[in-house]
């Protein structure tokens, strides 16, 4: 009898179930597809073709990003769907902070054994986001590496580039004292400060995915894995009818002031009054449970502001009043002053 010899699949990555997984998905992916989208699914490049009628000096922008822990409470729960939604989002608010629009958009899901109903769920997600935004979803990776990741977990990340006429990127003009900011209310953690919030709530809290959040009416894990929300559709538009927005800021990791300062000239401070808004409850449960203070919650999550807009004054009333038309909750949160690069939450 001859030896049997060894295998790739003895050795922990299995072929042929990521070839069934991302077959699965492939009308998804495929549905994603315009005109300028050339060649198929399989090839060892996207291919897009960089036409952009009416734009007289189109500007190529790029970002690539993870969902970073996040990923962690999607395997407590098995649910991974959430998490293409989540990364197809972050990477369209980034490049907004440009000024640019979504064209295509490639993913990267690593794991150390292969479960396809995560795959699945995550490109599907990762498809219907980049649907939504008229973005294409070209190409991607899937790397299964035991050893390297833990069983039963996952890591997804994904880059996405735009594109948007010179005149109409940001930041523009020049910002100055009296401007104000504009706050947009964030859905919940987004996709930042989760090694913090696990640590607080699972930890020193002693809290389960399946407890009950108070005040809001779902779970932890719920509340947890609620998918980054992306202001795309209402702000682009606002973007492109004039210069009233100056710059447009994504509330990430580092918070208010670590996002804000990204976008500011270094002769002007922001000056944000904390009584405007209330943070989310998630907020304040993390909070209490990990004992964090103020000052560092702020610099590790979004805090119920996820992105910022600072504008000509004499246009922020009408710019807030687009907003909530849009769907936005929205309001004037403080103003920018002389000062030197920096941000105060007062």
């Amino acid at each position: 009898m001859a030896e049997t010899g060894m295998t790739y699949s003895a050795a922990g990555v299995n072929i042929d179930e990521a070839e069934r997984a991302l077959g699965a998905v492939i009308p998804a992916i495929r549905a994603t597809y315009g005109p300028r989208v050339i060649g198929g699914i399989g090839g060892f490049g996207g291919l897009f073709q960089a036409q952009f009628d009416g734009m007289e000096r189109p500007i190529l922008v790029s970002s690539i990003d993870g969902v970073g822990t996040k990923t962690k409470v999607a395997a407590m729960l098995g649910d991974f769907r959430s998490l293409g939604t989540d990364i197809v989002h972050h990477c369209a608010n980034d490049i907004l902070c440009q000024g640019a629009a979504p064209l295509f958009f490639m993913d990267y899901f690593g794991c150390s054994k292969l479960e396809s109903d995560a795959l699945m769920g995550v490109i599907q997600s990762a498809a219907t986001a980049c649907g939504e935004l008229d973005c294409a979803l070209i190409g991607g990776e899937t790397a299964e590496m035991p050893g390297v990741y833990h069983d039963g977990e996952v890591d997804v990340v994904g880059a996405m580039v735009g594109v948007v006429d010179e005149a109409h990127r940001l930041p523009r003009g020049k910002m100055q004292a009296g401007d104000v900011v504009i706050g947009l209310a964030s859905n919940g953690l987004h996709t930042n400060g989760y090694s913090l919030a696990r640590r607080a709530l699972f930890e020193a809290g002693s809290l389960s995915v399946h407890d009950p959040v108070p005040g809001l009416g779902t779970t932890l894990g719920e509340e947890l894995l609620r998918p980054h929300k992306s202001y795309f559709a209402s702000v682009h538009p606002l973007i492109l009818e004039g210069v009233a927005i100056k710059a447009v800021a994504h509330i990430t990791g580092g918070g208010l002031g670590g996002n804000m300062v990204r976008v500011m000239p270094s002769d002007v401070q922001a000056v944000l009054d904390r009584r405007t808004w209330t943070p989310l409850p998630i907020f304040n449960l993390i909070q209490e449970a990990g004992n964090v203070a103020e000052q560092e919650m702020f610099r590790v999550f979004n805090m119920g502001i996820g992105m910022v807009l600072i504008v000509d004054r004499d246009f922020a009333p009408a710019i807030v009043q687009r907003l909530s038309q849009a769907g936005e909750m929205a309001g004037i949160i403080g103003e920018i002053q002389r000062g030197s690069q920096d941000v105060q939450i007062v």
